[in-house]
């Protein structure tokens, strides 16, 4: 499932985020949504959130 509806990312699940200084090479990294941060319901590029290791990123894949 990707990460660009809102609608499917819920505090406590398990996703891929890019990082913002990873976007050029679209490293990922697997962590636990703490906050989501983007208000709208749709984003092409993924929604933000903040995992709760503090890390900020952009949902790529949610992980199942």
């Amino acid at each position: 499932m990707n990460g660009q509806q809102r609608a499917n990312i819920k505090p406590g699940i398990q996703v891929n985020i890019v990082l913002k200084q990873d976007q050029r090479t679209g490293k990922l990294t697997n962590g636990v949504v703490k906050d989501i941060l983007t208000n709208s319901s749709f984003h092409p590029h993924g929604i933000k959130v903040r995992l709760q290791d503090g890390q900020v990123g952009r949902v790529q894949e949610i992980i199942q």
